[in-house]
This record gives C-alpha cells, structure tokens and sequence, in this order.
C-alpha cells in the first residue's frame, strides 16, 4: 500500500524526490503518511481536494483486499 501511494504521487509532482511515505501499523489498520514540496502540494490535493480523495479510494480498495483498514493523510 505504501508503494501505490509513493507511485502515484510520484507520478503527479515536479519533484518526485521530495515524496516521503511513512506507514505506521496499528491494530485498527495502517495510517500512511505523504510528505511532498510545498510547491507540489496543490498537485497532491488537487481542485477541491478531488485528487486526494481518489488517492484515499484506491488505498481503501488496496487495503480492503489485504482485509485491513488504511487512512492516508497528507502533511
């Protein structure tokens, strides 16, 4: 899961060594964490958000295969 993350938003920064992923375990599931440039912060999050929202889709269907739980939160 933290490689589809780190993938895609890879694939939509400037600056793709500026994209940090940090997955914590919990008993409740997996919390990743994204860290990009403040220049390709807007690019992450996308027009209302609409861009992070998909990202937090596809980390609830590739978490739901696995049978667990993933949030994902961008800092």
């Amino acid at each position: 899961m933290k490689n589809l993350i780190e993938y895609i938003a890879k694939s939509l920064v400037d600056d793709p060594t500026e994209v940090k992923v940090n997955e914590q375990v919990r008993r409740g599931g997996v919390r990743i964490e994204l860290s990009v440039a403040d220049e390709d912060m807007g690019r992450v999050i996308g027009r209302g958000g609409r861009v992070a929202n998909a990202m937090r889709a596809l980390l609830r269907v590739a978490a739901a295969r696995k049978g667990t739980r993933a949030t994902l939160d961008i800092v």
